[in-house]
């Protein structure tokens, strides 16, 4: 596979696992600044995947492809068996909007990020990270690696004994803080990106949806107490169930 657009138009060989989709993952049970400095908007010329079906009456929401060499490849390729939310905003706290952002983020997973623009970028310096997908404030999804590829987002983890998570995983990042809440918008963008991934990725399930929390435990606390996990959770699998009765 070489890109989402492709994944989508392959039909699912995703079995029924309906017990599955009734459990909710532990962190389902974890529910419980400075200010904004304005930048111009980031320009570039972009591949932009536009609205495509995924399930009748179920629209993909636009991804647009972006520049990254932080990735490489997957021991093996067709070993996807779980999905792990980040947040991330640099510099922490401060956020962009659809007609301007800061482009940091971008610029850090694509390796272009001038860290003498701000005090807190010194610690960046020379580190090389990634994530298959970003998910912006206003629900823009911009994809940096390939769902196939490596993304390097997991770090030292470890899931159900496995380690090495970024083996086997997909790491999507909502931009944020642990203790802002996240907008409706990537609630919208992240519950259909994920029900996209299940549907291509048979291995994947609801149940296989974890924090960077939960897989790094003391060492990395996203996406923290603001994501609220019951709500979507819950979303996505009246989603899944909607798309099986469609496929039915």
């Amino acid at each position: 596979l070489h890109s989402l657009h492709s994944a989508l138009t392959i039909e699912s060989q995703h079995k029924q696992r309906d017990a599955q989709l009734q459990k909710q993952p532990t962190q389902a049970q974890k529910l419980a600044k400075k200010p904004a400095v304005k930048h111009e908007a980031h320009q570039a010329s972009d591949q932009v995947i536009d609205d495509m079906t995924v399930q009748p009456n179920r629209l993909f929401p636009p991804i647009t492809m972006r520049p990254c060499s932080h990735w490489d490849e997957r021991p093996d390729a067709c070993d996807i068996c779980l999905l792990v939310i980040h947040n991330i905003s640099l510099p922490p706290g401060q956020f962009g909007t659809s007609s301007q952002n800061t482009p940091y983020i971008d610029d850090f997973f694509g390796g272009r990020l001038d860290c003498t623009l701000h005090p807190y970028f010194q610690q960046l310096q020379g580190v090389r990270v990634s994530a298959h997908c970003v998910i912006y404030r206003d629900g823009r999804v911009w994809q940096y690696v390939p769902f196939e590829k490596r993304a390097w987002h997991a770090g030292v983890s470890q899931y159900q004994g496995r380690e090495k998570c970024n083996d086997f995983s997909i790491g999507i990042e909502l931009e944020g803080t642990d203790d802002t809440p996240f907008t409706p918008e990537q609630y919208q963008a992240l519950t259909q990106l994920c029900h996209a991934l299940m549907q291509q990725y048979p291995l994947l399930s609801v149940a296989s949806i974890v924090g960077h929390s939960d897989i790094a435990p003391g060492r990395k606390t996203d996406p923290g107490p603001a994501f609220n996990w019951s709500d979507f959770l819950a979303d996505l699998t009246a989603l899944q169930h909607a798309g099986r009765i469609q496929r039915e």
